[in-house]
């Protein structure tokens, strides 16, 4: 073997080469190397949104994902008394930073629908009368 070379073992095969190709032949493994973990990491994380995916999906079928208010008798139209809708109002109005005119409309509406859907915002259709009630312009008149 000649002073100037070197001999290497490689996955591949054994290879007797210069230092220069040699220290390439190392570049090259490595880089190969590096490539399979950034691939082996991608392949990880894709699968671990996919099961995310999927288990989301399989609880909103069960319905677990989310608030489900089918307890006519404590949410539906006429579960209240005329008594209980400032406190139901002031509970739905409670995070807007329209308080007053929030307060005001939505007691006016619970006097006429004796109901205040739940939550702060949204889930009107549990309460049709309230969901239902418009001003002159088509706008929802009830907060």
């Amino acid at each position: 073997m000649p002073p100037h070379s070197l001999y290497v073992t490689t996955p591949f095969s054994s290879l007797e080469c210069s230092s220069f190709w040699c220290f390439n032949l190392h570049k090259f493994c490595h880089i190969v190397a590096t490539m399979a973990v950034a691939r082996l990491l991608f392949v990880l994380i894709v699968a671990l949104i996919a099961i995310s995916m999927l288990q989301t999906v399989v609880m909103a079928s069960h319905g677990h994902g989310g608030h489900h208010y089918n307890d006519k008798k404590k949410f539906g139209a006429g579960s209240l008394k005329s008594y209980q809708c400032p406190s139901q109002c002031t509970r739905r109005c409670s995070k807007t930073q329209y308080h007053k005119p929030c307060m005001f409309f939505c007691q006016k509406c619970c006097k006429k629908c004796l109901c205040v859907p739940p939550g702060y915002y949204g889930n009107k259709a549990v309460c049709p009368c309230y969901n239902n009630w418009k001003t002159k312009r088509g706008g929802p008149k009830c907060p």
